[in-house]
């Protein structure tokens, strides 16, 4: 979810659209979002020209927190990528 809102991070999105991207339904998407938002990670806004005969939307974006925390996600899978990598040593050390 991070990746995604992170891809741009100026953008608004929409639930539905993240949902669709990362291949959530509303029953965990929403929960997540929500989540984020509480821990000041994402920011959340109401549509504000919504479509005629259509609710508002909700839209979010990651705050200056919320992208530096997903960098440090983006970093440490991408460490943990190479780790498992193969041919890549290392060490068999606790792994038990």
């Amino acid at each position: 979810m991070l990746r995604a809102l992170a891809a741009d991070p100026s953008e608004w999105r929409y639930g539905y659209e993240l949902g669709r991207e990362v291949d959530l339904k509303a029953g965990s998407l929403y929960p997540i979002l929500m989540r984020l938002a509480d821990r000041g990670l994402l920011e959340s806004s109401w549509e504000k020209a919504p479509v005629a005969g259509r609710p508002p939307r909700h839209l979010y974006r990651l705050t200056g927190a919320g992208l530096e925390a997903a960098a440090e996600v983006a970093a440490r899978a991408d460490s943990a990528a190479e780790r498992d990598r193969p041919g890549t040593r290392r060490s068999l050390r606790g792994a038990w």
